[in-house]
């Protein structure tokens, strides 16, 4: 660069066209003033990239089945989770959080609306938002949690290897343990009312599963189906002097009526075995299940490794490996149960 303005003097001292001369020492200085500050801005950019480290601008969708606690839990979770990782909604996250409040129509057009946004990833909560969701998109990454047989539902080929636009975490309930609790705190139960809507994939795979761990336990299966949550009461009335215990798995429709379930349960002290804790929480007797927080923190580190680059196709589904074991005090005293020693020791106490 000094070399070149030296040039551009001795031009302008020696050559005779004095007006030209004049012009090409300006243009000489100019250029000499444009290239200082064009690299001084480029390292000033570098330094400021290399400094900075922040995250991208990120934007996803959130689509859930219908509000009630543990799903609204496993949504907190993953939320969580991305914000310890540097992304924070107001900051460089924006969040599209979509309920359909049990409509099946909603779901669909909120799916579809996901479908054509310009979205970083969706996460997908429960097997009916999950189904609605990847028939929407074949290309936008899909996290799913609360899903409880993501083969069966038909979002991924395998567990191992989704081969789709899908992964994320399963909500498959430990039900050969949760029965095994069941008969420890009702030892002298032989017939398990269980309600659950024969519409939705994830608990009709429960209700199979329950049927079979039931039967190596010599117990039997007294099943009572809903079709709205409004029929939630209804089926619990019709178990009442059939059963001696009720199961209520994590039926997304069932859960979110579960005060129903309790109410009856209850009043005609019969003991309920819950899915999950959050029905514990409004009353049910136990359960050894998902803590949904959990389950969606997890579902945050996957989604964290898509932001990155890995592809769902190649991400297996994950479950949760620790499960915990939930009782309700004041419904153990209102039931008159005998809580057996190791069983307390181990458990904790719902809210």
């Amino acid at each position: 660069m000094k070399h070149f303005l030296r040039r551009c003097i001795f031009y302008a001292q020696n050559y005779e066209g004095g007006m030209t001369v004049k012009k090409l020492l300006a243009f000489g200085l100019s250029l000499l003033l444009l290239l200082s500050l064009v690299g001084c801005g480029a390292a000033k950019s570098e330094a400021t990239s290399s400094t900075s480290g922040e995250k991208k601008a990120v934007k996803i969708g959130i689509v859930q089945i219908v509000e009630h606690p543990a799903l609204d839990a496993a949504r907190q979770g993953f939320l969580e989770t991305l914000k310890q990782n540097g992304y924070e909604e107001g900051k460089n996250l924006t969040v599209d959080y979509q309920n359909a409040q049990g409509d099946q129509s909603v779901l669909q057009s909120i799916a579809q609306k996901f479908s054509s946004a310009k979205l970083d990833l969706v996460l997908a909560i429960a097997t009916p938002s999950a189904q609605a969701m990847a028939s929407a998109s074949k290309d936008i990454p899909i996290l799913i949690t609360a899903v409880t047989d993501p083969v069966e539902a038909k979002l991924v080929n395998s567990m191992d290897k989704p081969g789709k636009n899908v992964t994320g975490t399963t909500d498959m309930n430990p039900l050969k343990e949760q029965f095994e609790l069941m008969k420890k705190l009702v030892p002298n139960v032989k017939r398990v009312g269980v309600i659950y809507n024969a519409g939705e994939v994830n608990s009709q795979v429960q209700v199979t599963m329950a049927k079979k761990v039931a039967k190596d336990l010599g117990l039997e299966i007294v099943e009572a189906t809903v079709t709205t949550s409004a029929d939630v009461l209804q089926a619990s009335q019709s178990l009442v002097g059939k059963v001696d215990t009720i199961y209520v798995p994590t039926d997304n429709m069932v859960v979110s009526a579960a005060q129903s379930v309790v109410q009856v349960a209850n009043k005609n002290k019969i003991p309920i075995i819950s899915g999950e804790s959050s029905v514990v929480d409004k009353g049910a007797l136990a359960t050894i299940g998902i803590n949904y927080n959990k389950l969606g923190k997890q579902t945050g580190d996957m989604a964290l490794r898509v932001l990155k680059g890995d592809k769902p196709q190649n991400m297996p589904i994950e479950s949760q490996k620790e499960f915990d074991t939930v009782l309700n005090k004041a419904t153990i005293s209102t039931l008159g149960i005998t809580v057996p020693e190791d069983i307390m020791k181990k458990a904790t106490f719902s809210k």
